[in-house]
């Protein structure tokens, strides 16, 4: 849910946007980038593109990363989350990170600009992934890396009073990506893709207890929204679904995984 693509009614409006900015402050996601950075590894000097930058809290952390010689870049197509982003664009030690409204379908950078591409939460909402990692290794230099997070949400337990009602929530909000279970596929059409594949890891969010500083708190509410409408769900099932899991108190239970991918360019 980084921002670069909205689709059927998902919308990165400003209300959304800064749900998902309180989101990506949680402990949950704070230490979710510091894995991804890790896995970046970046050098002094890197240029890196960051793909669906969302609220610029990877960006930033990047910019520091990289330092004055390096180059930091990021695209999104929603007009709210670069707003947010740009409050960010100034990082102490590091480059100004350059921002652009785009699409990973067409990034607006000349063949090998970039020595790293990351991009996290965004490819499975993308319709053609062998397209967009076309214009990812495009963009890259030969060898250059690409660093892809994405969530598979079958992975997904979480505790409900009534297990019906969950399981038709959970199939609405469905309906917002274009493959929600990615991962399993991923690695198959990065090969495909002219990638070499050197890095896969798990990346799990787990929520014991409710807490309103998590990331699946912010969850409940981004998915209420989103699903009446959506399959049989209607509004008042939506909300007595949100109050079903904020009354379960220390009996709540919320567990996903996410999936790293780290490949280069050949």
């Amino acid at each position: 849910m980084g921002g670069e693509v909205e689709r059927d009614g998902l919308r990165f409006d400003p209300g959304i946007s800064q749900q998902i900015e309180a989101m990506y402050t949680t402990p949950d996601v704070v230490e979710q980038r510091r894995v991804v950075r890790a896995a970046l590894a970046l050098r002094p000097g890197d240029r890196v593109l960051d793909v669906g930058v969302g609220p610029g809290l990877l960006a930033a952390e990047m910019a520091s990363e990289v330092g004055p010689s390096g180059r930091i870049c990021g695209i999104d197509i929603s007009d709210s989350m670069l707003a947010i982003a740009s409050t960010r664009a100034n990082a102490p030690g590091g480059p100004g990170v350059e921002l652009e409204a785009a699409t990973v379908a067409r990034i607006p950078h000349p063949v090998e600009s970039f020595d790293v591409v990351v991009s996290t939460q965004v490819f499975e909402y993308v319709d053609d992934v062998p397209g967009a990692l076309d214009e990812v290794r495009r963009v890259l230099r030969p060898a250059g890396r690409v660093v892809l997070l994405d969530t598979d949400w079958g992975s997904l337990v979480w505790r409900s009073g009534d297990d019906g009602r969950m399981a038709r929530v959970l199939t609405a909000f469905e309906d917002h990506l274009a493959d929600p279970h990615l991962p399993r596929t991923l690695a198959d059409v990065l090969a495909k893709s002219g990638f070499t594949l050197t890095h896969q890891q798990v990346v799990p969010i787990l929520n014991t207890g409710y807490g309103a500083h998590t990331y699946s708190a912010g969850l409940i509410d981004i998915v209420a929204a989103f699903v009446p409408g959506h399959g049989d769900v209607t509004a008042e099932e939506a909300q007595a679904w949100a109050d079903d899991l904020r009354a379960l108190g220390d009996g709540y239970f919320f567990s996903l995984n996410r999936y790293l991918f780290v490949a280069s360019a050949l």
